[in-house]
């Protein structure tokens, strides 16, 4: 018998003083079996710092051919492409043309700098692709936030964030590898 998904509620309130976007959004996510907590918490925090109500979580893992968030217009064109981790060549080709922009959050302290020293020239040439790296101290202080039904506030001003969650908080400093 297969394991069913961990479904986990959030609200978020963010307050992000250098795009002048100010949102209280509720959001309904499935955690895989084979997801860690901290990449579910990333999924927020990179949703937070790109807060857009047009900005959708999609199915994720369950559909390789899906970013894990995208933003479309309403003629159904792709304006923001969300990827997490460490995609490969083939995957990064087809974000960058079905995407108007593509954003790349690369995370894990030993693959991530390996992954973007191999991938950097081939991702420049590109032109519409970015990528944030979020180190593994900034995922653990995520991963202790988490509860099934989390109130979260997110403020970000000077391209860093503060994420707090009942008692706990979490400032986080995303490392731009590429604009």
């Amino acid at each position: 018998m297969a394991l069913k998904a961990t479904i986990y509620k959030a609200n978020m309130n963010v307050a992000d003083m250098d795009r002048h976007v100010y949102l209280d959004q509720a959001h309904t996510l499935a955690c895989h079996p084979s997801e860690t907590l901290q990449r579910l918490m990333l999924r927020l925090a990179v949703w937070g710092f790109n807060a857009d109500e047009e900005l959708v979580f999609t199915k994720g893992l369950c559909d390789a051919d899906e970013p894990v968030l995208w933003k479309k217009n309403y003629t159904d064109d792709i304006e923001l492409w969300v990827d997490l981790g460490l995609p490969d060549e083939k995957r990064i080709k087809k974000a960058a043309h079905k995407a108007d922009k593509v954003l790349i959050a690369a995370y894990g302290d030993n693959a991530a700098p390996i992954w973007w020293k191999q991938n950097k020239t081939k991702i420049e040439q590109y032109g519409n692709i970015s990528v944030v790296f979020f180190d593994d101290e900034t995922l653990a202080q995520l991963e202790a936030m988490v509860e099934r039904t989390m109130q979260l506030q997110l403020t970000i001003e000077g391209e860093q964030g503060w994420l707090s969650c009942g008692e706990h908080n979490c400032t986080l400093v995303p490392q731009w590898w590429l604009r």
